[in-house]
């Protein structure tokens, strides 16, 4: 096993000689960076394909095109970002100036999940290098093919004492955690999320967690019953279910109910055939235990569409279920695959009862035509983000921060945000040599008491 600590050390010996936290050497190493992958984009899709079956399109549209995004946003606005900012002082202070001045934490750890292997890694890697940081960074060994070519990556775009891949199973990550990094940033499931945060607590490291939860759907009677089945499919069977943000339950009006699912099994037809398993643009789960999970949330359901699995391939058909209860094995956890129950509700209070029963998701999708219902369900429940009238997308937007809430995630990233979670913003107030009011020196007398509180 490497020496964690010897590696740390050779990180924060590069961040203590200031190199990092130069612009332009910034920008040059995410220039670099954006080159690499222009130049590897077969290389990244051939990975993706052997760790998850992803088709190109799917592997170009929700990996390696959306951290081309992040890259362009970042080498737009990472001069403005990296600027001191004004902060107007008071007059208590008078005379005084406020300046705020964005400064990198130090050395951080990025450790990233198997589902988005490419995306999940690189997207947090551009923040944190954007903000000056040295890196140390931990991919899923899940995604075994795309871990060895982000180690390989970093190998050709970085030094290593700047940016290090450091591969290995469960006993690395935990070795890892427990050295004493300035930043951590995890993304995966809550259960680990936890043991994330209680490792940071011994020594006092700020955490990103992104993490996932039961992001629900509903369906008013109001909604356009086949745009919003084509694109509920969409966002539920890419990756074949294992998204963070895919719907994980639908919540369809009683009164559209059975419509809507019979335009959602005309929607998995229509993208994937009637035999999806067969189809080589859908994913396979990312292995046996998996499989096996998702598998036993089926028993005793009312599968009315799909229901069948491959063991050899590890694929299992889009599945929907109607009728499932909160008290079903399927409602109790997430899905994080293609298996979809629908619950139904008569009124939004009812759909907003629903959600509220469990945690706070990590997303939420509306459909409707009716305004006031949208800003009902923003209104009255918390979530980390979502979309109205489509699913998923609104992670492809580097403007819109993105993040959980509760048991879903703490902090956000994504363009400035990303930026944001691996900086520290110092406030310094400068003040006047030539001017200074005896006001606060003692002895204090009762004029000075009396103008102290008008100030």
């Amino acid at each position: 096993m490497p020496d964690y600590t010897k590696i740390l050390k050779r990180q924060q010996t590069m961040f203590a000689t200031g190199r990092t936290k130069n612009i332009d050497l910034r920008v040059n190493y995410l220039q670099k960076l954006k080159k690499w992958i222009n130049d590897n984009n077969w290389a990244i899709m051939a990975a993706l394909r052997m760790d998850l079956n992803k088709p190109p399109f799917e592997a170009q549209a929700t990996e390696i095109g959306v951290v081309q995004d992040e890259l362009r946003y970042a080498l737009r606005y990472i001069r403005n970002w990296t600027k001191s900012k004004p902060a107007v002082s008071n007059l208590k202070n008078f005379p005084s100036y406020g300046r705020v001045y964005p400064e990198p934490y130090g050395v951080a750890l990025i450790i990233s999940p198997w589902n988005y292997p490419f995306l999940l890694a690189v997207s947090p890697l551009i923040s944190a290098i954007a903000a000056g940081n040295c890196v140390i960074m931990k991919p899923s060994e899940c995604a075994a093919a795309t871990s060895a070519l982000v180690a390989r990556m970093c190998l050709e775009v970085f030094h290593p004492a700047h940016v290090v891949v450091l591969e290995g199973g469960r006993e690395t990550s935990q070795a890892l955690l427990k050295l004493p990094f300035d930043k951590i940033f995890y993304t995966g499931s809550t259960e680990v999320g936890r043991i994330v945060m209680e490792a940071a607590a011994k020594n006092l490291t700020p955490v990103t967690l992104e993490l996932g939860g039961k992001s629900p759907c509903i369906v008013d009677q109001s909604a356009n019953l086949q745009l919003a089945a084509k694109r509920i499919i969409w966002g539920k069977l890419i990756n074949a279910g294992q998204t963070c943000v895919a719907p994980d339950y639908v919540l369809a009006h009683a009164s559209v109910k059975d419509a809507l699912i019979k335009e959602m099994q005309k929607a998995i037809c229509k993208q994937y055939g009637q035999f999806p398993t067969e189809n080589p643009e859908y994913s396979k789960i990312v292995n046996e235990r998996h499989f096996h999970r998702l598998n036993s949330l089926m028993d005793g359901a009312n599968i009315v569409y799909g229901g069948g699995a491959n063991p050899t391939s590890l694929q299992i058909e889009p599945t929907i279920i109607d009728g499932a209860s909160l008290n079903s094995p399927v409602m109790k956890e997430e899905i994080f695959g293609p298996i979809l129950p629908v619950l139904t509700f008569s009124m939004p209070e009812d759909a907003v009862k629903i959600i509220r029963s469990g945690p706070k998701p990590l997303a939420l999708y509306v459909f409707t035509s009716i305004k006031a219902v949208e800003r009902y369900y923003i209104k009255h429940l918390s979530f980390g983000g979502g979309c109205i009238n489509d699913t998923v997308v609104h992670l492809s937007v580097p403007r819109l921060p993105f993040g959980g809430v509760g048991q879903s995630g703490m902090g956000s990233c994504h363009g400035k945000a990303g930026f944001d979670a691996f900086t520290h913003y110092r406030s310094v107030l400068h003040k006047s040599r030539h001017i200074d009011i005896p006001l606060r020196y003692p002895p204090y007398s009762g004029w000075a008491l009396k103008l102290l509180k008008l100030l």
